[in-house]
């Protein structure tokens, strides 16, 4: 299989990959300790991953843009594997196994599976996700949430749900904060004006950190001068501080063996390695979908890279990882273009642990909440909506029923509905051999004809894709539709965006009897 056609040189994008790479740190950072909060986790392991998925997974990975590290969807995973398991440091062991099952499905080619996700459903999940980004981060930057920043699920801990909170923060808000974001808010959608990013300094520069550093300046302000805006120790970022390798060590905590011999452990790391697996192949099939060089991620190599992820990440005392949705759109909306943007985030998590945690610990999270408004803008601005519409009945009712579905339930249980909704569709249609292949032989190039078959249909995708990617270098495809009677639209998309690719690698494209269809670009 052929992918990541587009191959640019590290050095030559580390003016867009450095920046692009703080911003998600600044963004990972606050998520990576709220997850261990809500996991009942001690408070560095999701820290300990942050950094083994940048600066490990990264260069395994196969996905230049995907950004790994704990996530909320496993917040409730973790937490019933330590109760069942009686103890962290038995979970721990849980992890790396969970790890080498990973592997063991890497190996085994399962990452195909990632090609059987509707692009509806895609899109609905990047859309709800989001939607939620912007709701979620409503109550930080208003100063009035007490809940761990980067939680996404509808129901809250506090007993309040995703709505209800954001009408107790207008009741409970601090001026301070509120000050803050909004400035912070004001940086981040200035810096991305055109007239701006003209300036080399605005395009080396990311807005986020002028943001982040201003609102420190702005909260030291306060202190002094103006006490009653001071911004509440517990909306400020709350990184353990670490002073040498002694409180290093009384941080981490490392595995046991005392459950090796309990069934209730295979069942548990059997559960992460399947919850984390389908949600990782779903974060890289939405980044790809983000891609601006609409590069395909090498799923079975994602697969294994997390599976090498996790065991590190167990042996290291962290919290079990997946390719994250909300860190790789902010690395896309960033300008990242290569994996060195998350490599780099892993590094500033790391400087930070051991350098920086005094200043970190002064971040308000009204600032970061800024950066987060923004980026769940672009993940679900309306113009998506309305060319989703647009697609016709068949494609909007499951991208809708997605989102709504998971701004409701939380990320595995939405997408599951929108699933179970986009194969409702798919059923409908009838299963047949989705083309056949005529390879011809003429004097200048190999000539190869596709002819589909009358009804192609989603559960033909997939194969068509790995057909599409396994055709030689220097030939003539001609992809003949006069057969068929019905064309789904993800096969159309998948045939335009292999169209759009072929010259990379010198191959003439001829479309006869095959529809136009306008790809969606996510930006």
């Amino acid at each position: 299989m052929k992918e990541n056609t587009y191959n640019p040189s590290y050095l030559a994008n580390l003016g867009k990959d450095i920046p692009a790479g703080l911003v998600v740190f600044f963004v990972a950072l606050p998520l990576c300790l709220g997850i261990s909060l809500a996991s009942g986790a001690p408070l560095f392991a999701g820290v300990v991953t942050g950094i083994v998925g940048g600066i490990i997974v990264a260069w395994l990975s196969g996905s230049e843009l995907s950004v790994s590290g704990p996530a909320a969807g496993l917040t409730v995973i973790v937490l019933n594997g330590i109760e069942t398991l009686g103890s962290f440091e038995s979970f721990l062991l849980a992890v790396v196994l969970a790890g080498a099952i990973q592997l063991v499905l890497g190996f085994l080619k399962a990452g195909v599976i990632g090609l059987y996700f509707p692009s509806s459903v895609i899109r609905g999940m990047l859309a709800a996700i989001g939607l939620i980004l912007i709701l979620k981060q409503i109550p930080h930057f208003l100063g009035a949430d007490e809940d761990f920043f980067g939680e996404m699920d509808f129901f809250q801990p506090d007993g309040r749900n995703t709505f209800s909170e954001i009408g107790f923060a207008f009741s409970q808000l601090e001026a301070g904060a509120l000050i803050v974001g909004v400035v912070s808010l004001i940086i981040v959608l200035l810096w991305d004006k055109p007239q701006l990013k003209r300036y080399s300094f605005f395009k080396l520069i990311p807005g986020a950190l002028v943001a982040v550093g201003l609102a420190i300046v702005l909260n030291l302000i306060f202190k002094n001068y103006f006490p009653a805006l001071a911004i509440a120790p517990s909306h400020l970022v709350n990184l353990p501080v670490v002073d040498g390798i002694a409180d290093l060590k009384n941080e981490l905590r490392f595995l046991s063996l005392e459950k090796l011999a309990d069934p209730s452990l295979y069942i548990v790391a059997f559960t992460i390695a399947i919850v984390a697996s389908l949600e990782t192949l779903l974060s890289v099939e939405a980044v790809d979908k983000l891609d601006p060089h609409k590069r395909r991620s090498h799923t079975n190599r994602e697969l294994r890279a997390q599976g090498v992820g996790n065991i590190v990440a167990g042996l290291l005392g962290g919290l079990p990882m997946t390719a994250v949705i909300v860190r790789s759109s902010t690395n896309v909306a960033a300008g990242g273009q290569t994996r060195v943007s998350s490599f780099v985030h892993g590094i500033f998590l790391l400087l930070s642990v051991l350098f920086l945690a005094s200043l970190m610990n002064q971040i308000p999270l009204s600032a970061l909440a800024a950066v987060l408004l923004v980026v769940g803008y672009k993940l679900t601005k309306p113009s998506l909506f309305k060319a989703q519409f647009k697609l016709g009945f068949e494609q909007f009712f499951p991208f809708i029923v997605t989102v709504v579905a998971i701004l409701f339930t939380d990320l595995l249980i939405g997408i599951c509905i929108g699933l179970a909704v986009g194969i409702f569709f798919i059923l409908k249609a009838n299963y047949k051999s989705p083309y056949f292949y005529q390879r011809e032989e003429s004097s200048d190039r190999q000539t190869i004809r596709l002819r589909l078959s009358e009804h192609v249909s989603f559960l033909n995708k997939a194969s068509i894709i790995l057909t599409l990617d396994k055709l030689p270098a220097n030939s003539h495809v001609i992809i003949d539709g006069e057969n068929s009677e019905y064309i789904d639209y993800d096969v159309l998309e998948a045939i335009q965006e292999f169209r759009k690719a072929a010259h990379e690698r010198n191959i003439k494209v001829e479309l006869l009897n095959v529809p136009e269809v306008g790809v969606l670009e996510m930006h």
